[in-house]
């Protein structure tokens, strides 16, 4: 995500909050087309490099793009719906491990 100028990264580790998945990734991005980019160069690395298949939900100019790589759930935002939904307060019980500035 830094490679393609994504901002605001955080890695959220929610293993012991959390039944569906192990970890969230957040990303911002500043366009729709920078949303867009940002998933599927996450779903072309992932794939290369740990042979795994992503599955996209969501549009890009709606604000929210999620991808779910099974235990690593990658949520790009355009910064007006990442501060409306908050993610990182819903879930404020997992710990964040990581926050790229």
């Amino acid at each position: 995500m830094e490679d393609k100028k994504g901002e605001a990264i955080v890695l959220m580790d929610l293993q012991k909050v959390s039944s569906f998945t192990d970890f969230f990734v957040l990303c911002s991005g500043t366009s729709d087309r920078m949303l867009n980019a940002l998933a599927d160069a996450a779903i072309d690395q992932v794939r290369e490099t740990h042979h795994l298949k992503g599955r996209k939900e969501g549009q890009p100019d709606a604000g929210w793009v999620v991808v779910d790589f099974g235990a690593v759930v990658l949520h790009l935002f355009a910064d007006e719906q990442r501060h409306f939904y908050n993610l990182e307060e819903l879930w404020s019980e997992g710990k964040v491990l990581l926050r790229l500035q």
